[in-house]
């Protein structure tokens, strides 16, 4: 074992969440590297359907360290993220290695062993910052797997077009089956069902907006206070142009839940029957954890108990990027940064502390 070189820390993933902690490391003595799954730079994003911006201006979407170059539209465009992204990765040197596909992670006394489907890595902690893009859910709905139409979920989707002059059933509440009820209503005859109804933000609403929120939440938490949300009078999808302009057509309406599907389409909570050429599934994503099942334990979205962003099952494992549970608004841009530093700094000085 002495001739394999152990790493300080790896990173398993190659998105915007990996990047962050790289660009914290690199503030470090500690020797890292990166292991993307991808063929190319950019992250989930390049994954995004063709029309997907962000919900922030681009002064208010940055990595840590290097602010986005200002877009021409309001809010940028997924092309003008995956540019940023890759152009980050150049300007602070991050070592990427790819494509690496993690398969499997295994514990060896004071070092993990991260085997790919080209070499095993070995490495004295590990952060992952896989997030959720490999993980689409759908829910578990009667009869789904009868249905004879083409299903597709949101993470698959890429542009209205494939679906012109077909009858599309658009399943979810948040902001992707918003978006895209949005367009594909252009060019299809659309419905929308969820499980609640759907709740808008005011117009002047963005991801500035959320951020702040997802920020008194934190400072107030940290000192013990009771963070009280309904002053911020937030509901759930953000008005974004697409959104807005849907409106103005009056599409933006749920026909509610539905009970079961059927070969030719669905069974409505009334009992009403409705035939579909297609179904969307905007229903969100589990946590693409699988490669440390034989290290920690998960839930059945992939879910793992954490302390912060550390690992409470696994002392030498951080998760970052994963949303709420590894730290507020760590799943967006702006808001990685936070947790990204803080992670570095935990595991810099917990590797100075075994020396």
């Amino acid at each position: 074992m002495q001739e394999q070189k152990i790493h300080d820390v790896i990173i398993i993933g190659g998105g915007q969440s990996a990047l962050a902690c790289g660009y914290y490391l690199r503030r470090t003595d500690l020797e890292y590297v990166i292991l993307d799954n991808q063929e190319k730079c950019g992250g989930a994003w390049q994954h995004g359907w063709k029309s997907l911006t962000l919900f922030s201006p681009a002064e208010h979407s940055s990595l840590p360290g290097w602010l986005m170059p200002k877009s021409e539209n309001e809010f940028p465009s997924r092309e003008e993220v995956i540019d940023y992204i890759c152009q980050y990765e150049k300007r602070y040197r991050l070592p990427v290695e790819r494509p690496f596909e993690v398969k499997d992670v295994e514990k060896e006394a004071d070092y993990f062993e991260i085997i790919t489907d080209k070499s095993t890595f070995y490495s004295k902690t590990i952060i992952s910052a896989t997030g959720t893009w490999e993980k689409p859910f759908i829910p578990e709905v009667p009869g789904k797997e009868k249905f004879s139409g083409k299903q597709v979920h949101s993470a698959f989707y890429q542009k209205p077009e494939v679906f012109t002059d077909q009858k599309v059933l658009i399943v979810g509440e948040g902001n992707s089956g918003a978006q895209i009820l949005a367009e594909v209503s252009k060019v299809a005859e659309t419905v929308w069902t969820t499980r609640k109804t759907p709740e808008f933000l005011p117009d002047d609403v963005d991801g500035r907006v959320l951020f702040d929120q997802a920020s008194a939440k934190y400072y107030a938490e940290k000192k013990g206070e009771k963070f009280d949300a309904s002053k911020y009078n937030l509901g759930n999808i953000v008005m974004v142009p697409s959104v807005k302009e849907a409106r103005n057509r009056d599409v933006l309406h749920s026909k509610g839940q539905v009970k079961a599907f059927t070969e030719s389409g669905v069974i409505w909570e009334n009992g009403d029957e409705e035939s579909f050429d297609a179904v969307i599934w905007c229903t969100g994503f589990g946590f693409a954890t699988d490669h440390l099942k034989n290290i920690v334990s998960t839930d059945e979205r992939g879910k793992i108990k954490t302390k912060g962003t550390r690992s409470v099952e696994e002392e030498n494992l951080w998760l970052v990027g994963f949303g709420g549970w590894t730290g507020f608004a760590s799943a967006t841009l702006i808001g990685v940064g936070r947790t990204a530093r803080a992670t570095v700094k935990e595991i810099n000085a917990n590797l100075l502390e075994k020396e």
